[in-house]
């Protein structure tokens, strides 16, 4: 790892899940790594979650102004962690580069929805990112 980790938060749109965790990693961690979200499948022009951003907007953190960005060799290689956030996107590990998938939470399996939902999603994530910046804190 560099003196300032670098991590990239996969999902398939790269309008939710992976854009939560990389907005909660700046409010946990500020600038101690560099982080950033893609997609495996991401629609370039798109936006960001409407329910995303609020169930982030009430923590007080913005995320309204993310673009989606598609997952590129170079973005994953560049990284020193790549993080899949949720079990759909797939991602081959660049060579040197570590992969992590975290199975979050999907509450609408258990048929809860809307806000709810999110908010759920949203928990388990920020649980998860917590996790993650103390472990990159204690390996930089």
């Amino acid at each position: 790892m560099t003196d300032r980790p670098s991590v990239v938060f996969v999902c398939v749109s790269n309008r939710g899940k992976s854009v939560m965790a990389e907005g909660l990693m700046r409010r946990v961690a500020g600038d101690r790594f560099d982080v950033s979200s893609a997609g495996t499948e991401a629609k370039v022009g798109g936006s960001v979650n409407e329910l995303s951003a609020e169930v982030l907007a009430e923590l007080g953190v913005d995320i309204t102004g993310h673009a989606p960005r598609q997952l590129t060799g170079e973005i994953a290689a560049a990284a020193d962690l790549v993080v899949v956030v949720g079990t759909a996107a797939r991602v081959d590990p660049p060579p040197g580069v570590a992969v992590e998938v975290w199975d979050t939470d999907e509450p609408s399996l258990r048929g809860i929805d809307g806000i709810e939902r999110m908010r759920i999603i949203r928990d388990d994530i920020a649980e998860r990112v917590g996790e993650l910046a103390e472990r990159l804190s204690v390996r930089s």
